[in-house]
């Protein structure tokens, strides 16, 4: 039967199938396996292909399930085994895949729970008894099947030579029969997925990073702590030769040098930027090993990217790329080393052309242009929150800012101030038309006002932090300050404000001063001079010090119930070759479309 090909539509009563699903215990040495395997199957390409194949293989899943005995635990080692043990190669690249995807789909019950699933009987298994040797050497082979993004052999080179007996083992048919097999038998009601999955150079990588974020982000057992988040947690650089202590399990090494370069070229994906804020917030030798690289550059431009095409990106993905930010702007180091990297022509900013900005000064850009485009679209106090706070890290060590970020943060500033004239102006109109009508109800403008305020405050705060930190290294932003000087007129007696106010109001009135003696008509070249002058002349000690600014990230309770929806979603969206039928979702609300 060396050649036998099959049709779908010849499955249900293919002998071999039911053979493989009958209650017969098979050697490994059957010549069954070969004879088996030798049926050339073409692999679905499309859901309406997998639909059908699901439909016809219903009767040999449900032979599969019908024996009392639990093979679940077995079957779960032996993919893990697939997995880890066998070498990646052209004739074992779509196995690799295989098992990678059918651990996804032995785990996709949660997609069918509107509840995050707290136990399972595959949680059960994976987090103990006979799986758990396998948590390492699993969690590093699925980081290496990422980094590597092996892409996957031509058509043909999957298949094996033939075999003494004349029988040729043919991979094709586990690529098209075992997704099919597995989703109908484990979820019960499979069908198409409404969009189409993209297009991926490696869909090893892709499906194994899909099953690592799935497993790190398992929810704990009452008396097993994840142990796929705990290998995540504390895996080192193989240069590191430092023994592990015994108190951590699951631990290993790889090389950080291939993880960082991998991450830093796959952040177009959802998945990537959700792995390395993994990695950043929970693995401490990682966050050490990216905050000493020489060429920060190469990470950071990718989340900016992110972030400036904000409109193009789902809400999850710029939170992800934002925290990311906010996580390295905790470090003095980085926040010193990103204004001392020089990058020329920045070609998908759009809004001006940069031939030359520091990569501190481009950040800047970028996170306030988020913050504007969140006044003006999705009003999410959430993300204002987290771009002050990174701006607010980064502000003791602003140096040398370009003149459009400083123009740029000023021009925010304005944006507020005319934003808290409109609010005051509202809440007072109402005020009067309630007196009129007690019948009407009004706006919270009472809300508004604070949120605005509080934001003002922290702006405030901002220019306060690098006036009286960095004043002499940035003549920018105290031209940008003079220049608009009659914006913070209105704040200077303002309660909420007074305070912070009375530095910037004596830089200020120190350098109008100076001004107003080298006379009228300065160029602006040598106005900066005056100010560059000036700031070496300030007495330090008349700028009020401040606590520093510093703001930590810091996960909410229960991480879980965003997470794990955020996961499945990426699963959904972009797993490869498997298909859930949309209106069986629960975990998450559907796009209409």
């Amino acid at each position: 039967m060396g050649s036998n090909s099959s049709r779908i539509g010849d499955l249900p009563k293919n002998e071999y199938l039911k053979k493989l699903s009958g209650t017969e215990s098979i050697s490994e040495n059957d010549p069954f396996w070969n004879q088996l395997l030798s049926f050339s199957f073409p692999a679905p390409t499309s859901s309406t292909e997998l639909k059908l194949l699901e439909e016809a293989t219903v009767s040999v899943c449900r032979s599969l399930g019908s024996d009392a005995e639990d093979l679940l635990e077995e079957l779960l080692c032996c993919l893990m085994q697939l997995i880890t043990d066998i070498p990646l190669l052209d004739i074992t690249y779509e196995i690799s895949v295989e098992a990678v995807s059918t651990m996804v789909v032995f785990l996709s019950c949660q997609l069918f729970h509107k509840e995050v699933l707290r136990q399972s009987i595959s949680h059960k298994y994976l987090m103990r008894g006979r799986c758990l040797p396998y948590t390492s050497k699993l969690v590093k082979t699925l980081l290496y099947n990422f980094i590597r993004q092996e892409k996957p052999p031509p058509p043909g080179a999957h298949v094996l030579p033939q075999q003494s007996d004349g029988g040729g083992l043919l991979y094709g048919l586990a690529s098209g029969v075992a997704t099919g097999l597995w989703t109908v038998f484990t979820l019960g009601g499979v069908g198409s997925k409404a969009a189409a999955t993209p297009e991926l150079s490696s869909p090893l990588a892709n499906q194994s990073l899909l099953l690592l974020l799935v497993l790190a982000n398992l929810t704990d057992a009452a008396d097993t702590p994840n142990p796929y988040r705990q290998a995540i947690m504390s895996f080192k650089n193989t240069q590191d030769s430092s023994p592990f202590p015994s108190s951590i399990p699951h631990a290993f090494q790889i090389n950080f040098n291939s993880l960082y370069t991998a991450l830093c070229e796959q952040q177009t994906s959802d998945q990537a930027t959700l792995l390395l804020y993994t990695l950043l917030h929970q693995n401490s030798n990682v966050r050490t090993y990216m905050l000493a690289r020489t060429d920060v550059e190469n990470l950071v431009l990718p989340i900016l990217e992110i972030l400036y095409h904000v409109e193009e990106r789902n809400s999850h993905h710029v939170y992800m790329a934002l925290i990311i930010l906010l996580i390295l702007t905790e470090d003095d180091g980085f926040n010193r080393s990103i204004h001392e990297v020089i990058l020329k022509n920045i070609t998908w900013y759009s809004e001006r052309v940069l031939t030359e900005i520091s990569l501190g000064s481009l950040l800047i850009l970028v996170v306030i242009r988020t913050i504007q485009y969140n006044m003006t679209r999705t009003r999410d106090k959430y993300l204002h929150t987290n771009c002050l706070a990174a701006l607010a890290n980064m502000s003791a060590q602003f140096r040398s800012l370009h003149q459009y970020a400083a123009q740029r943060i000023i021009s925010l500033f304005s944006l507020l101030s005319k934003k808290h004239n409109k609010v005051l102006e509202q809440a007072t109109q109402s005020l009067r038309g309630s007196l009129s009508s007690n019948d009407v109800p009004l706006p919270d403008y009472a809300q508004d006002l604070n949120v605005i305020e509080e934001v003002i405050r922290m702006m405030l705060e901002i220019i306060n932090s690098c006036l009286t930190n960095s004043l002499h290294h940035n003549p920018n932003l105290v031209y940008a300050l003079l220049y608009k000087r009659d914006l913070f007129e209105q704040f200077r007696t303002h309660p909420s404000f007074q305070d912070i106010m009375q530095n910037i109001d004596l830089v200020i009135t120190f350098f109008s001063s100076r001004l107003l003696q080298a006379g009228a008509e300065l160029s602006v070249e040598r106005v900066l001079e005056i100010i560059k002058q000036g700031a070496v002349a300030l007495p330090k000690d008349r700028l009020k010090k401040f606590p520093e600014l510093k703001f930590k990230y810091v996960e909410e309770e229960q991480p879980e119930e965003f997470f794990i929806p955020y996961v499945w979603s990426l699963v959904y969206n972009s797993a490869v070759g498997l298909y859930w039928n949309p209106q069986d979702i629960q975990l998450f609300t559907m796009d209409s479309d």
